[in-house]
């Protein structure tokens, strides 16, 4: 095929200006096509969580903490069992206990034992909002009634919201056995603080040293919710036969089965998740919080049951981004020349261990060539929700920072801002403090577009301001899958296992039309479930178009080589009368003329349902002759002519 799947950049000066350029032979990506589940959401068409009903299903609620932290003393849930329409009631005594193990399925480190907790408290509750209990009814009323009515006895604990407060040395204890990661020795003291990270490059105090000039502030921020527009919900069947459907509204439908199966000790291979339309994620939905709880009240009531955060309980329930504090310090020459870096960083955790604190030390000096840094990360647990993910998880806080203290560096060497950015700028073959050696990071350019944007040249206005900021962020990996289909008709059907939350469905199509050289309408995106698609990582880190897209265009190939070998290998036989029977194979089609097969009978055809970009012509010897088949297909094909 004739395809060229890239970009081509080039640059020319223009008045001491570098405008950049792009060429493409790209004919679809680029486009601005339907997406592909645009009619259905905008016509309200399209099944999110909460639009799931299942005949016969119960209704589920969560009971929550009042406190921050306490002992659970017991729980009484007799006056709730009591109630008409109550069906069951669960609490950690209905999960089995976890060991401490680590996972990666989400989007980024979690404990299953921390999780478990966190799905339902054990022993104590570490937050206002954690979960104690769990009824199913045959009403959304009934449930939230019976609620109420189950009794909890606690033992009220002290307790820390504020990151440096938490790691003081006579706080009030989250975890007896937690122990500080990244210390040597092992501390013998427990602490708030789970681990420390640390990154290093030349030495920052020599570098500081040789400074003209050090500015050293401090930064905070606060935890803010993802806020989605939809709450979390699911429905959850768990069959007599150990067989197990769970619908859900997530970032990763093998992340839910994955952590159900190892919450609840059910063999992986016996659920079966399968992904609704999402109403926003932006990382907060790469965790489970509702879906083992709902399959705990189905196993034991034997229906299907359902779940549906309101928003209050996605405030109190479900994580925000960390809340942190950045201290920064940078010394540089009268010319602008940075010649040390400090950063420390000091994340939330929430109530269990796993802020972002390694991904923000790593992004925070990523877009510059520093000869001298040295960066300290803490992960700090808290009584707060456990974090999630939230776009680029760790760097924008760090980056807050970083860039605010570069701008007061500017102010007080009397630089432009942009100009300083471009002074120290990464560029190829600079090694980043984390190791890396960056090849193609392009911040130069950048740099370099805002510069010559508009915006950045026109006078500013009374009371008016201009400023500048920038972040780095990493294409994580992990794997993907897809599947690409040449259906009866020549339609491509192409099923990946990445839920869509920014329109990954139009750009799976988009890549797979490319590749084929055929219309985008003729393609159709389905986002599959686990049984039928293999193992993907979730939608975040922003992979998705960089991994599955290029899992799609991967298959798009084989299609393409699978087609190919079938034309080329083909024997049929002609039992036409007064010609006896006879076989015959022909040799490989042109790779412009790329047919699909169709059966009618011993007859065999070629219909030209994939496109190529040249035409063929007449008497080329790839192209298949046959006698005419009335009703069939025309003798001779060529391409778009059938």
């Amino acid at each position: 095929m004739d395809i060229t799947i890239g970009l081509t950049m080039r640059g020319r000066q223009k008045d001491g200006r570098i405008l950049m350029t792009l060429e493409t032979t790209l004919k679809v990506v680029g486009t601005r096509p339907i997406r592909p589940d645009g009619v259905e959401k905008v016509t309200g068409r399209a099944n999110f969580g909460a639009d799931r009903a299942v005949p016969g299903m119960l209704y589920g609620k969560i009971k929550r903490s009042p406190h921050a932290h306490a002992r659970i003393l017991g729980i009484n849930a007799d006056k709730a069992l009591a109630l008409a329409g109550v069906k069951a009631v669960v609490t950690a005594a209905d999960f089995p206990e976890i060991r401490s193990e680590e996972a990666f399925v989400g989007e980024g480190p979690m404990n299953f034992r921390d999780l478990s907790r966190n799905v339902m408290a054990r022993g104590k509750v570490l937050y206002e909002g954690h979960a104690v209990a769990a009824v199913a009814a045959l009403s959304p009323a009934i449930a939230a009634e019976a609620v109420e009515l189950i009794e909890v006895e606690y033992e009220e604990l002290p307790h820390v919201i504020d990151v440096e407060a938490a790691m003081a040395e006579h706080a009030p204890l989250l975890h007896d056995d937690l122990f500080t990661q990244g210390v040597e020795p092992k501390p013998e003291k427990s602490s708030n603080i789970a681990k420390r990270v640390v990154f290093s490059k030349g030495d920052a105090a020599a570098g500081f040293r040789q400074a003209d000039i050090i500015v050293e502030r401090r930064y905070t921020t606060k935890p803010v919710h993802q806020a989605y527009i939809e709450p979390h919900a699911c429905v959850v069947s768990a069959a007599s036969d150990g067989q197990v459907q769970i619908w859900a509204s997530s970032q990763g439908q093998f992340m839910i089965r994955a952590y159900c199966a190892k919450l609840l000790d059910i063999d992986i291979a016996n659920i079966r998740v399968t992904p609704a339309d999402i109403g926003g994620g932006f990382g907060g939905k790469t965790l489970v919080y509702i879906e083992p709880v709902a399959l705990a009240l189905s196993r034991k009531t034997g229906r299907s049951v359902k779940i549906v955060m309101t928003r209050e309980e996605v405030f109190r329930g479900t994580g925000p981004t960390s809340g942190g504090v950045i201290d920064v310090k940078l010394g540089a020459k009268r010319d602008g020349t940075i010649v040390a870096a400090e950063l420390v960083l000091k994340y939330q955790a929430g109530a269990f261990p796993g802020s972002p604190v390694q991904p923000g030390c790593m992004c925070a000096f990523a877009m510059y060539d520093l000869p001298n840094v040295h960066i300290t990360g803490y992960d700090v647990v808290s009584n707060r929700p456990k974090v999630a993910a939230y776009r680029a998880p760790g760097a924008p806080i760090s980056s807050f920072g970083v860039e605010s203290c570069l701008d007061e560096l500017a102010r007080e060497l009397q630089i432009d801002p942009l100009s300083l950015r471009e002074k120290n700028a990464a560029k190829e073959g600079t090694k980043a403090v984390h190791g890396p050696t960056w090849t193609n990071i392009g911040y130069l350019e950048t740099l370099a577009a805002v510069k010559n944007h508009p915006n950045y040249q026109i006078p500013l206005g009374p009371n008016q301001g201009r400023g500048i900021a920038c972040g780095f962020w990493f294409n994580v990996g992990g794997e993907s899958s897809a599947q690409v289909h040449v259906n009866e008709d020549g339609s491509i059907s192409v099923a990946s296992g990445s839920p869509d939350i920014g329109g990954s469905r139009a750009s799976m199509a988009m890549m797979a039309a490319e590749t084929l050289g055929i219309a985008i309408e003729r393609v159709k995106p389905i986002v599959a479930d686990t049984a039928s698609i293999g193992f993907t990582h979730v939608t975040g880190g922003s992979r998705v178009t960089f991994a599955t897209g290029m899992a799609t265009v991967q298959a798009a190939e084989k299609v393409i080589d699978q087609l190919k070998h079938q034309g080329g290998t083909h024997r049929w036989t002609d039992r036409r009368r007064g010609v006896g029977q006879r076989t015959r194979s022909r040799a490989g089609l042109c790779d412009a003329c790329l047919r699909c097969r169709s059966r009618s009978g011993n007859r065999a055809c070629y219909r030209p349902a994939l496109y190529g970009r040249a035409g063929c012509r007449p008497g080329d010897p790839s192209v298949l002759r046959r006698r005419p088949d009335p009703g069939r297909c025309n003798p001779r094909h060529r391409l778009g002519t059938q």
